[in-house]
């Protein structure tokens, strides 16, 4: 068999896959955007309650293993009486995990925005919120995209994982292509391919261009 007749007879499950592990880092950004922010900010409360919650969340999901987060979520909640479909254990799972990451990266851009720049809000009597919103996040999002860019690649390699509870995404159909054919040479080569394109070409550009634009409206450019 060719590598030409093998994608003429598989290529569509790579399809398949790739479009599940599309979907699946879709919806795993998200969570981690809004886990990120969200943790973030309590990080740096004032409120001693708030800032331990999210320092217990943070250390919790840095310090054990993602495959261990997945397969607790997966295989221990049911015994619970929680279960969760395979699909959406698996962004979760990464969600969460990845969340923790960016809410410290969150943090130290925050911390990063220079003393003038707060005392320029106070000065102008803007309310908490306002000073955040109008004041501190554009800049502290332009700071912290280079580092975001890295994480969500490495979101994008992490949701590889939810095969491992049979989530059909790209590594799931590889693994069940290589144990029909033995191809693994073609199987796991085509695989790495399509990881590779998402990054390269779909998240690098696209994180670029956002950079680009965030400067320019800050006047960074």
């Amino acid at each position: 068999m060719t590598y030409a007749s093998f994608l003429a007879d598989y290529g569509s499950r790579f399809v398949d896959g790739a479009l599940v592990t599309a979907i699946q880092f879709l919806c795993s950004l998200g969570l981690a955007v809004v886990v990120a922010n969200l943790f973030g900010l309590m990080l740096l409360s004032s409120n001693p309650v708030l800032r331990r919650a999210a320092v217990g969340y943070v250390e919790f999901f840095r310090g054990t293993s993602l495959l261990v987060q997945l397969f607790w979520l997966f295989y221990v909640l049911p015994l619970f009486g929680i279960t969760l479909d395979n699909f959406l254990t698996g962004f979760l799972a990464v969600g969460l995990n990845l969340g923790a990451y960016g809410a410290e990266l969150v943090r130290g851009a925050i911390q990063s925005v220079p003393r003038g720049q707060w005392e320029a809000s106070y000065a102008l009597s803007m309310s908490p919120a306002q000073r955040m919103r109008r004041i501190i996040i554009p800049q502290a999002f332009v700071t912290m995209l280079p580092a975001w860019g890295n994480l969500v690649i490495e979101l994008l390699k992490s949701t590889a994982l939810v095969a491992l509870i049979a989530v059909p995404d790209l590594m799931f159909e590889a693994r069940q292509l290589n144990n029909t054919t033995y191809l693994s040479t073609w199987t796991f080569g085509t695989a790495l391919v399509i990881y590779y394109v998402f990054s390269r070409f779909l998240i690098t550009p696209c994180m670029r261009w956002t950079e680009r634009i965030m400067a320019r409206r800050i006047g960074r450019a």
